[in-house]
């Protein structure tokens, strides 16, 4: 019950990720004076003023111990912080679609990683699996202008992606020490201190400039709620019950649902090219699961 609970849980994070891009798009449109950080620091102050007193009142925050400080500020300064700013940086100066298929290499590159670090058994269908992923999220995204851009931004966006990847292990680390909630909660509270200098130096104008309507402030709560603290919660608990190598693939699910969004209120076509992508992420999201992982062997 509790792997069927975690294949829930991180396909909501696939739809509440994948719907991030939609609401994002909206606040840049109607927003010209946002930037990534100050929208990310938004979102942050969002989910720490309304998770923070929360989990504080309902005594479900957990005290870190001195010897996990490190890894929880390790852990905040790959995501939200360092993760975010290289993915912007990328996405500015690469398409879209080429930018969504580098970054959905993290679940072919994951495996590798955990194989090195902690010795977890290398399988093939989880490498197999997340390759197909990849390529489904090429065919739902790929268009005529997947490879315009400057090279730049493709070191921008390794980065990004090597940057997931140190998160996850990170996380590994201490994921069945703390709940999912109280991980997030510290996660979003310490990326805000991170922030917080960053956009005050950078964005102070900008920051004047907004217009704070109701329509803003709806979106970034939205944005701060769903995706920065409920959609990592889902991801902490997916990776505590399932291990890191099989839930990181359910990350390619968000592209898939950021197109049925876009579909449903017309800002996309769906053809027999994407209908395949879609059913080549799903095929690789399933595959590795029909075969039980060492992590839930033990139980």
């Amino acid at each position: 019950m509790k792997n069927r609970l975690a294949y829930l849980l991180l396909l909501l994070c696939g739809v509440l990720w994948g719907s991030s891009f939609i609401a994002t798009k909206e606040l840049f449109l109607t927003e010209p004076s946002m930037t990534v950080a100050i929208l990310i620091t938004l979102r942050l102050i969002t989910a720490t003023i309304v998770f923070l007193p929360l989990m504080a009142l309902t005594r479900k925050l957990e005290p870190i111990r001195r010897t996990d400080l490190k890894w929880f500020l390790l852990l905040s300064l790959c995501e939200p912080f360092a993760y975010n700013l290289c993915e912007a940086s990328g996405v500015r100066l690469v398409s879209g679609s080429l930018s969504s298929i580098i970054i959905a290499l993290l679940p072919l590159i994951t495996p590798f990683a955990m194989s090195a670090i902690y010795k977890e058994r290398l399988r093939g269908t989880v490498v197999v699996g997340a390759a197909l992923s990849v390529v489904g999220v090429g065919l739902t995204i790929v268009d005529g202008n997947a490879l315009a851009g400057k090279p730049e931004g493709l070191l921008y966006l390794f980065g990004a992606v090597a940057v997931a990847v140190v998160y996850t292990l990170l996380l590994v680390r201490i994921v069945n020490h703390y709940r999912p909630t109280t991980i997030t909660v510290y996660q979003n509270l310490l990326g805000l201190i991170y922030f917080l200098p960053f956009v005050l130096i950078t964005d102070f104008n900008n920051l004047q400039e907004l217009s704070y309507s109701g329509k803003m402030i709806v979106l970034v709560a939205l944005l701060g709620i769903g995706c920065s603290t409920v959609a990592y919660m889902c991801y902490n608990y997916g990776i505590r019950q399932l291990g890191a190598t099989l839930a990181c693939i359910f990350y390619n699910t968000s592209p898939i649902f950021t197109l049925i969004i876009a579909v449903a209120v017309g800002q996309e076509q769906f053809g027999w090219l994407k209908l395949l992508g879609v059913v080549l992420v799903f095929v690789g999201v399933v595959l590795p699961q029909t075969i039980p992982s060492a992590k839930r062997k033990q139980k």
